[in-house]
């Protein structure tokens, strides 16, 4: 996979620099680099802009009845303009508008010139330095017009079918929160005055239910399953969702409170990814130069057992978080946070690598206003060799997590407690259904005491994990 230069070049549309167009025939990247223009000619020392376009459709099921249809496109533009201070560092506003008319844009260049002008200072802003921007070649498989082939009427009847299937698979599924169907497209350019234009094409597609079972006292469980993907070719079926999520309902019946006790802990794959979301958030530049993680001052040090190796790649072919370019036009790469059990990288920014006096990774997030964040790729913990069921197997007695509630964590101390439902584990067998529990402990121990990685990885997003079994947590129950 190649990486290419972008390019810039900017023809003035009027002797203004930007007239009325057509938008639906609206070149993007023509647009993006005359706004970076008009914002040179009015004093900026740098500009960026940034453009999105997009379509998204969904459609929520309640018992067979259509309950909510929704059917929109959205249309902005975000402006980022630098002016070089007297102290040698930068001024820096950005403005933002959905209005692409020569009034609409003007007021969005003059809304930025005028608000650089009252900010303070700041040694570390900027665009990143020449030579560093480019984009990904190649075809990334991001972009599929099919998720718009459908009619509505059969956007619908996915729907319809995931919600059907799930209550056709147990008499105790009488209720329904719905089956539902999205799909969405999008399109986004960058340009800046460093000379990089780019842009980038994806769309999304997904099915879902949502079903409620009923038990002999009267009381109701629900779960959900899903199905994501680029494109409808490559989604499960809806009656596969349907009863995948029934299942999963069922298994949540009759749930009760166990005594509190110190036992091991296995992740659902669903479940462990949100720890590996942790390190995400603790690997953050952001964090690490506001001393605001417990990663902070750990590179080159153990910070997880020994079999563990998290990456965050934007550079896989069809990925949820795939991009041929980050946030400010530098090209997606793969880069390994852990490798074994050592901390090898944090993920960072321009702003936060000059903070650390580091350089980006490629990881700049930017939406339509304000300054980039820090976003993964596609970000996950490499497969092991172990099937789930050899992990439960294994297990004598402890907990199968299936949900995780509340926000319990403390990124700063890493102190870590969460309310749970899952399947209790007697004799390496799943057994009954338990709830009204809480997970406590720290996750600097509990990413060291990660004793079982499963092979069971499966990207329905751009964060993933397989099963994963941590051993020695707390369960506070009766």
């Amino acid at each position: 996979m190649g990486i290419e230069a972008g390019a810039l070049s900017s023809v003035d549309l009027t002797a203004n620099g930007v007239t009325a167009v057509d938008l639906t025939a609206l070149d993007l990247k023509q647009l993006a680099a005359d706004v970076v223009q008009k914002a040179m000619r009015a004093g900026a020392t740098d500009a960026e802009v940034v453009i999105r376009e997009g379509d998204e459709f969904s459609t929520l099921v309640r018992l067979g009845q259509v309950e909510t249809l929704k059917e929109s496109g959205s249309r902005g533009m975000g402006l980022r303009v630098f002016f070089r201070a007297s102290g040698g560092g930068q001024r820096t506003a950005s403005t933002s508008t959905s209005d692409f008319s020569p009034e609409g844009i003007a007021h969005l260049v003059s809304g930025a010139i005028s608000l650089a002008g009252v900010t303070s200072e700041d040694p570390f802003a900027g665009l990143p330095e020449d030579g560093a921007y480019g984009v990904l070649g190649g075809d990334l498989a991001l972009f599929y017009d099919d998720v718009y082939s459908l009619p509505t009427e059969d956007r619908i009847a996915y729907a319809r079918r995931a919600e059907s299937a799930a209550m056709e698979t147990d008499v105790r599924i009488q209720n329904s929160d719905g089956g539902s169907f999205d799909a969405a497209t999008g399109h986004k350019v960058l340009a800046n005055s460093r000379g990089f234009v780019g842009e980038n094409r994806s769309s999304y597609c997904s099915v879902s239910a949502s079903p409620i079972a009923q038990e002999k006292e009267g009381g109701m469980q629900r779960d959900y399953w899903y199905s994501t993907a680029r494109t409808l070719a490559r989604l499960e079926s809806p009656e596969s969702v349907g009863i995948e999520a029934a299942r999963r309902t069922i298994r949540r019946l009759n749930g009760r409170r166990v005594a509190t006790q110190r036992v091991p802990v296995i992740f659902s794959p669903e479940m462990a990814r949100s720890l590996i979301g942790n390190i995400f958030e603790a690997a953050n530049g952001d964090s690490i130069y506001r001393g605001a993680s417990f990663f902070t001052g750990k590179l080159g040090e153990k910070v997880a057992a020994g079999s563990i190796n998290v990456i965050d790649d934007g550079t896989i072919p069809g990925g949820f978080g795939t991009s041929p370019f980050d946030g400010e036009g530098l090209p997606s790469r793969r880069t390994v946070i852990i490798e074994d059990g050592v901390l090898k990288n944090y993920l960072l920014n321009t702003y936060t690598a000059r903070k650390l006096n580091m350089h980006s990774t490629g990881n700049a997030s930017r939406g339509l206003a304000g300054n980039p964040g820090i976003g993964p790729g596609n970000l996950f913990l490499e497969t092991g060799k172990l099937t789930p069921e050899e992990i439960i197997r294994d297990v004598k007695s402890g907990l199968y997590v299936t949900e995780l509630m509340g926000f319990g964590v403390n990124m700063v101390t890493g102190d870590y407690s969460r309310g749970a439902t899952g399947l209790w584990i007697e004799n390496g067998e799943l057994t009954y259904a338990v709830e009204e529990i809480t997970i406590a402990g720290n996750l600097k121990d509990i990413f060291q005491n990660i004793a079982a990685i499963g092979n069971d990885l499966v990207f329905r997003g751009s964060v993933a994990s397989p099963t994963l079994r941590v051993e020695g947590l707390t369960i506070a129950g009766s």
